[in-house]
């Protein structure tokens, strides 16, 4: 499996438009992140974790193929704006959007467009796919949801191999815990260092990172309150780290 990371940032994005902090204002690339959302590749196939207002962007550089599935882990604008400039893949058929019925009634109000029975020409060609919580196959990929809080609000987690990409998490329900049990790689949301209200700040992550003993974990999400990327990382374990824009991975 390769992983990419599209995205490693918060709502904002770093820099933040008018910010002048030392984080926004860094010469280190690792410390500019677009909106978060990670591009899987694993048997032949393509999928993307969430699609947000900078995947244009994101994907300008990489090699154009085929999306074979969006995994959209809630509804936030920062999570799934991006749909809309999904038009170039479907030069392929339409692309398939895996999300649960709250998340696919939300994308369908606010682009009522794209599913109307006349479509006008050109707009994205998007078949949506509801999911429950429960295992589900991308083509030959077994796709396993895990229901986390985002303060009171449901979204999901998803785990494909040992691989599991969690964001906007604040707290996981206890009988969901067991769905991260073996894995190589963990990604997690940190939001920064202060206590925040439906995200965990660097504590929570590191805790919640030695409580799931993956063999790696990568904190994604961070906003410029976290402090810059090459002094925080210091003081972080052995295997722990901070994902950035365009790290790879290869998995298993």
């Amino acid at each position: 499996m390769k992983v990419r990371f599209l995205g490693t940032g918060t709502s904002t994005g770093i820099p933040e438009i008018g910010c002048k902090c030392e984080v926004c204002q860094s010469s280190d690339k690792r410390d500019r992140r677009l909106r978060a959302s990670v591009l899987i590749a694993e048997k032949g196939r393509n999928i993307l974790i969430d699609c947000g207002p900078d995947f244009r962007e994101q994907m300008l550089d990489l090699p154009f193929q085929k999306i074979d599935g969006v995994l959209l882990t809630h509804e936030h604008y920062d999570h799934v704006s991006g749909l809309d400039d999904l038009r170039p893949f479907c030069r392929f058929g339409d692309v398939r959007i895996f999300a649960e019925s709250k998340v696919s009634n939300s994308i369908q109000r606010r682009m009522p467009y794209i599913f109307v029975k006349e479509k006008y020409p050109g707009v994205p060609r998007l078949e949506m796919v509801e999911i429950e919580n429960e295992p589900f196959l991308v083509d030959e990929v077994l796709v396993t949801p895990i229901r986390i809080m985002h303060y009171t609000l449901g979204i999901f987690a998803y785990r494909i191999g040992r691989f599991a990409y969690i964001t906007d998490m604040k707290s996981i329900p206890d009988e969901e815990f067991s769905k991260l049990e073996g894995l190589e790689v963990l990604v997690v949301n940190a939001l920064r260092i202060k206590e925040h209200l439906s995200h965990q700040n660097l504590e929570q992550a590191l805790a919640f990172a030695a409580r799931v003993k993956a063999k790696a974990t990568y904190f994604i999400h961070m906003s410029h309150d976290m402090g810059l990327h090459a002094e925080v990382s210091k003081t972080f374990p052995a295997n722990v780290f901070f994902a950035y824009d365009g790290l790879e991975l290869e998995i298993g």
